[in-house]
């Protein structure tokens, strides 16, 4: 079955729903919504305990938050599908994870386009451009209520990485993203991508040499074991994105909405200065841990780097939508480094 079957499949469950609603009255007084993740202890865990608090204190027991982190609901792909399909009622992942869904989610993924955190805060919590990414993937049947900053993109090795030389013929993990697998490609790389869950016994065994991921999760998930290097490449800003089944978030009482996407920012307001402070404890833990954080030479960094974010414009110039969301991430980032 494809995604794309699967999208119109969730289309006409959810327009059956729709119309069970309409016809069979108000939503239910109760609710359940589970809240899946492939991760666990990183801020995309921390968002989701944060947003149940923030439930609980705007509509009390109208709606029961259940938390499944550590693909508890699945292998990321399932995850994905399950929120498209309404058997998920929402799912917290990296952006890159969804390209496949809709390839606007690539926008945010550019190398190089945010310096840094505080870049990313200054976007996802800008208000015009926060309401405008909520409804942005409505025609799949999907709402954003969560817009969190996640991590640095890294590279852990077996062996290790201090120049451009050593990526050659590194089978590397990444994301099923095109902005991920070619700039691999262009190192001399061969990408893999492979779902969380599989990478650890792929790294041990010797079937992958390496992956692409942020310092939180590879402490969390004590990747330290498999491999100890680290190479700060400074590929991406992880953006991380709860959405939910637009039908089942259709299905609920006005009350119950407003208080979703309520919850929802003021989960990532909090959550963001511990996210900022987890990656500087995740990178703490590595070394502690007796993990090594390698740097590539200077010149070699700015070498990669300009690669890079030529390479990514190319990749998106005969997409408009892409560009769309681009230049509206864009003006925001202008004007703030303008100022």
């Amino acid at each position: 079955m494809t995604l794309n079957s699967i999208t119109r499949r969730g289309w006409f469950a959810g327009a059956l729903a729709a119309v069970a609603m309409m016809l069979g009255g108000a939503a239910a007084a109760q609710s359940t919504m589970k809240l899946a993740s492939a991760t666990i202890n990183d801020v995309q865990h921390e968002w989701q305990k944060e947003f149940a608090k923030e439930m609980a204190a705007r509509v009390g027991d109208a709606v029961t938050v259940e938390i499944y982190p550590a693909s508890q609901l699945g292998a990321i792909p399932r995850m994905s599908e399950g929120v498209l399909l309404g058997t998920i009622e929402a799912f917290t992942t990296p952006t890159s994870f969804m390209t496949n869904v809709d390839g606007r989610f690539q926008a945010f993924d550019l190398p190089g386009l945010f310096m840094d955190a505080d870049e990313v805060a200054a976007v996802i919590h800008d208000p015009e451009f926060r309401d405008y990414l909520e409804t942005l993937f409505l025609n799949k049947g999907l709402r954003v209520i969560g817009a969190i900053y996640n991590s640095p993109t890294l590279l852990l090795s077996r062996e290790p990485v201090a120049d451009l030389d050593a990526f050659q013929g590194l089978k590397v993990r990444t994301f099923a993203s095109p902005l991920q697998m070619e700039p691999m490609k262009m190192l001399g790389a061969n990408p893999t991508p492979l779902a969380l869950s599989e990478v650890m016994p792929q790294l041990q065994s010797g079937g992958i040499d390496g992956m692409l991921a942020g310092m939180p999760i590879l402490t969390a998930f004590k990747f330290y074991d498999a491999a100890e290097n680290v190479t700060d490449l400074n590929l991406s800003q992880l953006i991380s994105v709860t959405l939910v089944n637009e039908f089942w978030f259709a299905e609920q009482t006005e009350e119950v909405r407003e208080a979703i996407i309520a919850a929802g920012r003021a989960a990532e307001q909090t959550v963001f200065p511990w996210g900022v402070q987890n990656v500087e404890r995740a990178n703490a833990a590595w070394t502690e841990a007796g993990g090594k954080i390698n740097r590539l030479p200077d010149d070699q960094q700015a070498e990669m780097m300009q690669g890079f974010v030529e390479l990514g414009s190319s990749l998106i110039v005969d997409q408009a939508d892409v560009v769309d969301v681009h230049d509206r991430i864009s003006a925001i980032l202008q004007a703030r480094r303008g100022k």
